[in-house]
């Protein structure tokens, strides 16, 4: 059984629904959809860790929206 994954933020107990990643390179941080697997270097985050993250100064965050749900014809 698969436990759902918690929000990397140290006291948060809430259940992670994106993934913040960092491209050094290109002064971005990404926050996309959930990974499938837990990643090395990528920070799963709850909904209220994710609105609330900002960039330092000359970088940028770009949020990219969940995939939509195939329509189930109901």
């Amino acid at each position: 059984m698969q436990t759902a994954r918690l929000c990397s933020r140290q006291t948060c107990k809430r259940e992670a629904t994106v993934t913040l990643t960092y491209s050094y390179a290109d002064s971005t941080a990404v926050i996309g959809p959930l990974s499938e697997h837990r990643e090395p270097h990528a920070y799963d985050l709850c909904d209220l860790h994710a609105e609330q993250l900002t960039a330092p100064q000359g970088w940028q965050v770009v949020r990219v929206p969940s995939r939509p749900r195939p329509y189930n014809g109901a």
